[in-house]
């Protein structure tokens, strides 16, 4: 009965699912998510569990619209499963190269010589006044060192400022799949990557 109960709810959900007999935990019948990763392995994470025990041990009961005593049923939900297991299938989907909307960092503010740093942080404040995920790299290194670094480190967006961009209140942009993609206003630029994460575009 309770294993019908919770078909029932599968299929008001509209959702796909199928029966695995004698799978049930020992408190009662559940329903499983599985994942599918990139190379077609499945986990198991999510699940919704019925349990018949805990209102039995706990001598937990409520008052029906009979004005009778009923038992209860407990429902647990486990949204991510083990948030490691998670994780880990994340990482390995996207190979670390996560989609803008949830790299932990979606943006690397480079600059070329020391002149530009100012404007670099004055950059770097409007992106996080915005919400964006932004780190710095100042380091007196070679331009091509940092964007291979931040490459490498699989970030989506890199902003190279040297004097030019500075001058003309604007930033050289950098993808990670498509390279080099011109210069634009941080405000342009600012307003495409909100709607790419908000739309959370799955193309890089």
């Amino acid at each position: 009965m309770q294993t019908n109960g919770l078909r029932a709810a599968l299929e008001k959900a509209g959702l796909e699912y199928k029966i695995n007999e004698g799978d049930g935990a020992f408190y009662g019948p559940k329903i499983d998510f599985h994942l599918r990763d990139c190379i077609g392995r499945t986990w198991q994470c999510g699940t919704i569990q019925l349990d018949f025990q805990l209102p039995e041990r706990f001598d937990l009961s409520y008052i029906g619209a009979d004005g009778e005593k009923h038992r209860p049923v407990t429902v647990h939900r486990v949204v991510f499963g083990s948030i490691e297991r998670f994780i880990g299938i994340l990482i390995e989907h996207f190979a670390g190269a996560f989609p803008t909307w949830l790299a932990p960092v979606q943006v690397k503010i480079m600059n070329i010589t020391d002149r530009s740093l100012e404007y670099c942080k004055e950059i770097e404040t409007k992106l996080k006044e915005n919400d964006i995920r932004v780190e710095t790299d100042f380091r007196n290194e070679k331009i091509g060192y940092k964007i291979r670094e931040a490459q490498l480190q699989k970030i989506p967006y890199m902003l190279v400022i040297g004097d030019k961009e500075m001058a003309e209140g604007k930033v050289a942009i950098r993808s990670r799949k498509e390279g080099d993609l011109g210069t634009d206003t941080i405000e342009e630029f600012i307003s495409k990557i909100k709607e790419e994460i908000s739309n959370k575009v799955n193309s890089l």
